[in-house]
C-alpha cells in the first residue's frame, strides 16, 4: 500500500510546499509535559511533601505535581521549534535538581518501588476552593483506580499547526463550512489517522517492557518472570499502555466517536453527567469529607483515559468541553508516549521530530470516518503491538487484511518521507528526514528499539527492573546536578515559584463561601476550573 499516492495528501502537500506557503509550517506550536516521580537514593518513593522552593503546585505554570505529591510534571511554554522546548524542559529539570536535596527524578514509565496504598500522598494543593477541588479530584481516582497506577508517568506532546493552514487549504479545496469548524474537523481528522497509526509510536518508543513485580502485588496476571523481582513480556514494547496500566471498567464501554467534534463531545458530556453504579455505592462523601467530586462514569473530561486528545486553552469560568463547544480545536495531546529512560529529559529531538513529522502526516493525509468495526481493529492492533510487538511475523489488521508489522511500518514511514521532507526543505536541512531514517532502522532491525535494548540489559547485567531504572536515575541525576541553573535561569524560575506561592495564598485569603457551594457551583459550570488538571 503506498501513501504517497493518495491525492489528498498530494495536493495538501504541494500547496504547503508553495514558496508563498511554506512558511506557515514553522509557525505551529509544540509542548511538552514530562511527569516523573521523585525518589529516594534507595529507589523507594519519595513521601515528602513537594518542595517549597519549587512553588506552589496549584498556580505554578511550569513546576507542578500530577496525581501524588511525589509525581512531578513539568510542563514547558509552546513554541515554534522543538528544539527551544526541549532547551527549556532541560532548563526546568536542571532547577528542579537543584532543590531536590539527595532525592532524584525518576527515569522510568513504570514506577518505582511503591509503598502500600494508603502510604502514597495524593497531591496537596492548599485550602483554597479550587485547591481543595483538585484533591478531592485526586481522592476519587485513588478509590476508582488505585494509587499505584497513578504513579504511572509519560510524556505527553502537544501540537498545533498555523491556524492558517486550514483556512488555506479549505479555500484550495472548495470547502465552505466555517474556518473554526474546518479547523476543528482538520484536528478530528488527524485524531482518526493518529488511533489508526499510534500502534507505530508504540513499536519505536515503547519503552516499558518490564516492570517491578510489586506493582501487580495481589493481580492477576500473565506476565512472564523474569527474575524474583521483576516481570516482563519477551515482546513486548510498552505494558504502560497496556490492560496493565490504566484500566477502568467504568470507561470500558466509553469510546467517544471521532468523526466530528460534536459526536465527541455528546460523548464525554455523557460519561461527566451520567451516574456509574459502584461509584454511588462509594458515594461523595466519607466520614463528612468529600471524596470524590462526583459518582458519574467520569468526574471530569480529562478522567478519560486517551492517547490523543483535543484541546482548546480554556477561559475563566470554562470546563474544557464548553471550550471546545465554543471556540473548536486548538490543538492536540499525544498522551501515549513512555518516558525514554536513556534520555535525562525523557524524550529526545530525534524523537520530537519523527512525532511532528507523524502528525503532519496523520493531518494531511486522507481520514476516512471510523465505524465500530475499524475502531475496534484500530485498538487491537495498538494492544497487539504494546505487548507483543516485537514478536518475529506478527500480523495486524488494516481494513480487516492481515499485513506483518514490519511491512505496514515500511509503508508508514514511506508515506511520512514525504511530510518529513516537506518540513525539511522549510528548515533548509534534513533534521526529520533524519530521524525518520532512524526509526526505520528499528522496524529493519526490531533489536535496536528501547523496549529490546532494555530486555537486553537487564538480561545481560543480570539486573532487576528497579535495579536498572536507578542505575538510569542516578546517571541522570549526575547529569543535570554538573549542569546547574546559570544565574539568569535561577532567578527566574525561583522568582516564578514565589509569586506562585504568593498567588495561592492570596487565593485562600480571598475566596468567599464554603466549599460545599463551591462543588455544586462547579457542577453547574459556572466556576473558573483552569486549574484542575
Amino acid at each position: 500500500m503506498s501513501y504517497l499516492s493518495n491525492n489528498q495528501y498530494a495536493r495538501r502537500l504541494a500547496l504547503l510546499g508553495e514558496e508563498k506557503n511554506r512558511g506557515l509550517l514553522a509557525q505551529g506550536l509544540r509542548g511538552i509535559e514530562r511527569e516523573t516521580l521523585r525518589v529516594t537514593p534507595d529507589a523507594k518513593l519519595a513521601l515528602t511533601p513537594h518542595p517549597l522552593a519549587l512553588g506552589s503546585a496549584l498556580t505554578n505554570p511550569q513546576i507542578t505535581t500530577d496525581y501524588s505529591e511525589s509525581l512531578l510534571e513539568f510542563i514547558t511554554p509552546p513554541e515554534h521549534d522543538i528544539t527551544t522546548v526541549l532547551s527549556e524542559l532541560n532548563t526546568i529539570h536542571r532547577f528542579v535538581y537543584s532543590k531536590l536535596g539527595d532525592e532524584m527524578l525518576w527515569s522510568d514509565s513504570m514506577p518505582c518501588e511503591l509503598p502500600p496504598d494508603e502510604q502514597i500522598p495524593i497531591g496537596w494543593y492548599g485550602t483554597s476552593h479550587i485547591g481543595m477541588l483538585k484533591h478531592v479530584y485526586r481522592r476519587g481516582l485513588a478509590l476508582r483506580y488505585g494509587k499505584h497506577m497513578q504513579c504511572i508517568a509519560g510524556i505527553h506532546y502537544n501540537y498545533s499547526l498555523a491556524d492558517e493552514i486550514w483556512p488555506l487549504i479549505q479555500a484550495a479545496e472548495g470547502c465552505t463550512a466555517p474556518t473554526r469548524s474546518a479547523q476543528s474537523n482538520g484536528y478530528i481528522a488527524l485524531i482518526r489517522n493518529f488511533r489508526r497509526y499510534n500502534w507505530l509510536l508504540m513499536y519505536l518508543f515503547g519503552a516499558s517492557p518490564a516492570i517491578a513485580t510489586s506493582f501487580l502485588e495481589g493481580r492477576e496476571h500473565k506476565l512472564d518472570t523474569l527474575d524474583d523481582e521483576t516481570l516482563y513480556l519477551p515482546y513486548a514494547t510498552s505494558l504502560r499502555m497496556s490492560d496493565l496500566g490504566y484500566q477502568s471498567k467504568a470507561q470500558a464501554e466509553l469510546t467517544p466517536h471521532y468523526n466530528n467534534l460534536d459526536a465527541y463531545i455528546s460523548s464525554l458530556s455523557k460519561a461527566v453527567s451520567q451516574p456509574y453504579p459502584p461509584y454511588a455505592e462509594i458515594g461523595t462523601h466519607r466520614d463528612g469529607e468529600w471524596i470524590q467530586i462526583n459518582t458519574n462514569i467520569l468526574q471530569i473530561e480529562n478522567e478519560y483515559y486517551a492517547t490523543i486528545r483535543p484541546k482548546r486553552v480554556i477561559n475563566s469560568g470554562e470546563r474544557p468541553i464548553q471550550a471546545l463547544v465554543a471556540r473548536g480545536v486548538q490543538y492536540i495531546e499525544v498522551r501515549c508516549m513512555d518516558i525514554d529512560p536513556y534520555e535525562p529529559t525523557g524524550i529526545n529531538e530525534q524523537t520530537a521530530r519523527f512525532l511532528d513529522a507523524f502528525l503532519l502526516f496523520c493531518a494531511l493525509h486522507e481520514s476516512p470516518c471510523s465505524d465500530e468495526v475499524h475502531t475496534y481493529e484500530s485498538a487491537e492492533n495498538f494492544a497487539r503491538t504494546v505487548k507483543e510487538g516485537r514478536r518475529p511475523g506478527l500480523l495486524l489488521s488494516r481494513s480487516g487484511e492481515k499485513v506483518p508489522l514490519q511491512a505496514w511500518g515500511e509503508d508508514l514511514i514511506k508515506g511520512i518521507s514525504a511530510a518529513a521532507q516537506l518540513l525539511d526543505a522549510q528548515r533548509g536541512d534534513t533534521a526529520h528526514m533524519d530521524a525518520l531514517m532512524l526509526q526505520r532502522q528499528k522496524i529493519l532491525h526490531p533489536e535496536l528499539t528501547p523496549s529490546a535494548r532494555i530486555l537486553a540489559e537487564l538480561k545481560q547485567n543480570k539486573e532487576t527492573f528497579i535495579s536498572f531504572a536507578l542505575r538510569q536515575s542516578k546517571q541522570h541525576a549526575e547529569y543535570f546536578r554538573a549542569r546547574p541553573p546559570n544565574a539568569e535561569e535561577y532567578a527566574y524560575f525561583t522568582d516564578l515559584a514565589e509569586k506562585s506561592v504568593a498567588e495561592q495564598e492570596n487565593m485562600e485569603q480571598t475566596q468567599t463561601g464554603d466549599f460545599d457551594s463551591f462543588i455544586e457551583a462547579y457542577h453547574a459550570s459556572t466556576l473558573d476550573v483552569g486549574a484542575l488538571t
